[in-house]
């Protein structure tokens, strides 16, 4: 009896062995494999066919099911799903590439010498820019255009602030945008000085200087694109939600996607432009495997930066300003109600609390009798005990961890010590909601979504400061962070059952990383490696090529 039971196995495994394989594209194995996905936390390797996860598991279980055309070796290195920037200017980063880089200056003379450098080398007939921060310098107030003026006579320029709030422009800038003194623009301010117009433009004024920008050709606006997605992609960001954009550029990103000229997912958030609106609602919602637009972006107000927030009781650092509404708080009731009765999500810029109490009780008034619609608080930066008492799971949060790191030097005087408490509170948002969405909001931060994570878990600047953390408690867990950036991020733009983890049947997008980023030293977050960034099981990015 036992000679024919030994029979029988033997046969088993002959025949076990016999058996045809099925035929898969990619192996990649010797990896440690973070999935995010909670049945299954951790793996060694993966097969993918057709750009999807056909399973994860061992290396012996998956050579004995599948024969592969190719295989990685990871060498033990980790690997994440692709990183997801839940809230971003994609489009932005990559014109910006043309513009002056104004990130990272001083003082304002370094500005202005940013800019003659710029134009030295241009030439061109309009000269715009962004990245400035009155905040990073040692006077830390709005410039103003006299040596603007001086410098640049005849031709007009125009550079935005960092944060996308306020722009500084000089006279002929000013003249062709037919602003004087006596301009009247609601949603924001004209910046004057007894009497005089200083150059400052705060929010909605802004918009009357870019209606006169030269506009981007097709050329252009494709050459912009590709050098953001390089940039992303050398990150391990395999999808981007941008905040903000035209009918016609959303075409232009389709177009070059169809062609496989652009790899890059979006999520592409529509500006809210009453024809760009109706334009949509008409359409209705377009989705693909790489362009999901199906949101519209609408702004509550401007930034705390400059003082543009919109906050319940006066700023702390001056008095009987309160900020500005972007739109009209009735209109912005309207607004919600007819996206309401749409398929498409509404998500709002939000940073004071009193913007962010119109935003969250207009939601739930709204969304009242509707369930799983997933409305977008984006930055929800001070939030009072109130709006904190009645948030729940119908909407997300969609934060910005490195705002608080960049905001921590000057946002109490601007709040206070109370109002502070309730600002760039992550961990109470996460646990009142459940899920939180994270981004970095570049270009008005660094694209690197290792700072984010850095910021999040340790709620310090690049400079290891504050040694303690800024507002501790409300730092992040590693393991919340990274779904921040993959599951939850893609469960705001409704694509958890196509991406954020590694699972079988998703996507194949992931990233190899030099350093394991959930178990180095903390303060080494911010200099983690991207070895290679996959989409869709095609290598996108090598570090070194």
């Amino acid at each position: 009896m036992k000679k024919v039971l030994l029979g029988t196995i033997s046969t088993l495994l002959f025949i076990s062995c016999q058996e045809p394989k099925e035929a898969a594209d990619l192996l990649v194995f010797n990896a440690n494999i973070y999935t995010v996905d909670d049945t299954q936390p951790k793996a060694e390797a993966f097969a993918i066919k057709d750009d999807r996860f056909i399973e994860i598991g061992s290396l012996e279980k998956l050579s004995k099911t599948y024969t592969f055309t190719d295989s990685v070796n990871a060498k033990g290195k980790t690997i994440v799903p692709g990183l997801i920037d839940a809230h971003c200017h994609f489009y932005g980063l990559g014109l910006q590439q043309q513009k002056v880089d104004l990130t990272g200056t001083t003082s304002y003379d370094e500005v202005l010498a940013r800019i003659v450098d710029f134009q030295k080398k241009k030439k061109v007939s309009f000269i715009t820019g962004r990245g400035w921060d009155q905040n990073d310098w040692e006077i830390k107030e709005f410039p103003t255009k006299e040596k603007l003026d001086s410098l640049f006579p005849e031709t007009p320029v125009a550079m935005t602030r960092v944060d996308g709030h306020a722009m500084l422009v000089n006279q002929t800038a000013l003249d062709l945008a037919k602003i004087t003194a006596d301009t009247k623009v609601s949603g924001g301010e004209i910046v004057q000085k007894n009497g005089e117009l200083t150059g400052v433009l705060i929010d909605n004024p802004m918009e009357m200087v870019e209606a006169i920008f030269p506009q981007p050709t097709i050329a252009e606006q494709v050459v912009a694109l590709k050098d953001a997605e390089k940039i992303n992609f050398s990150y391990g960001l395999t999808t981007v939600d941008d905040a903000g954009l035209s009918p016609d550029v959303i075409t232009v990103i389709d177009s070059l996607q169809k062609a496989d000229q652009l790899k890059i997912r979006m999520y592409a958030m529509v500006s809210n432009v009453p024809a760009y609106v109706d334009h949509y609602l008409k359409k209705g919602v377009h989705k693909t495997d790489k362009l999901n637009v199906s949101s519209f972006k609408v702004y509550a107000d401007g930034a705390l930066g400059s003082r543009g927030a919109v906050l319940k009781k006066p700023y702390s650092d001056k008095d009987d300003h309160h900020g500005a509404m972007v739109i009209g708080v009735n209109e912005f009731k309207e607004l919600a109600k007819k996206l309401a009765g749409s398929p498409f999500q509404m998500n709002t810029h939000a940073i004071g609390d009193s913007a962010n109490a119109v935003v969250m009780n207009t939601y739930y008034d709204v969304l009242k009798n509707k369930s799983d619609r997933r409305w977008r608080v984006e930055h929800a930066q001070v939030v009072s005990p109130e709006e904190f008492d009645i948030l729940n799971d119908n909407l997300v949060m969609s934060v910005q961890p490195t705002h608080a790191t960049s905001d921590m030097y000057w946002a109490d005087e601007r709040l206070g010590e109370e109002r502070i408490k309730g600002a760039y509170a992550y961990k109470q948002l996460l646990e009142k909601t459940g899920k939180i969405a994270l981004g970095t909001d570049y270009p008005v931060e660094n694209v690197s979504p290792f700072y984010t994570f850095y910021a999040a878990v340790a709620r310090k600047d690049l400079k290891q400061y504050p040694a303690g953390g800024f507002q501790k408690e409300n730092a992040l867990s590693r393991e919340e962070t990274l779904k921040g950036m993959t599951i939850w991020a893609a469960y705001s733009n409704f694509e958890e059952t196509e991406k954020g983890s590694i699972t079988k049947g998703k996507f194949a997008d992931f990233v190899i990383l030099e350093e394991n980023i959930m178990e180095i030293e903390e303060d080494k977050i911010p200099n983690i490696k991207v070895n290679a960034t996959y989409v869709g099981g095609e290598k996108v990015f090598v570090r070194g090529e």
